[in-house]
């Protein structure tokens, strides 16, 4: 299985008045994960949007175990569950920096879309690179 580890500093402007990461936010260090992940493997969103293409978030699930706070080192591992050339579900792993326990644990579905009328795409045949590489 192929994954990536993105290292992530918990930033003051994340966190709540309780002092944890805002429940929110762990979306978003999904998302720089599977950009990260993407890149490891030779394949950039932004290529694919210069060809006309977007691929946008079918399904979110995500399970908050333990928070994360200000100043923590978050570890976001990212890695594809499943791909059958027209879906793509990513999973997530976020623990902090040296630790074991797993603080966030997730996943996001996608699909490619045409950008001018968000029609449906087979990743196998628009992006054979992808399909290969993934």
């Amino acid at each position: 299985m192929k994954y990536h580890e993105s290292i992530i500093v918990v930033r003051y402007a994340e966190t709540d008045q309780m002092g944890i990461v805002y429940h929110a936010n762990y979306l978003v260090w999904m998302e720089i994960g599977r950009t990260d992940f993407l890149e490891s493997i030779g394949l950039r969103y932004f290529d694919m949007e210069q060809e006309g293409y977007i691929s946008p978030v079918l399904d979110v699930h995500i399970s908050y175990k333990q928070a994360m706070k200000y100043g923590q080192k978050a570890v976001v591992k990212t890695w594809i569950k499943s791909y059958d050339g027209f879906r793509i579900v990513y999973g997530y792993e976020i623990r902090q920096e040296g630790g074991s326990d797993i603080h966030i644990s997730g996943e996001t579905e996608h699909i490619a879309v045409r950008k001018v009328d968000f029609k449906p795409v087979s990743t196998r045949r628009a992006f054979p690179a992808w399909h290969v590489a993934i």
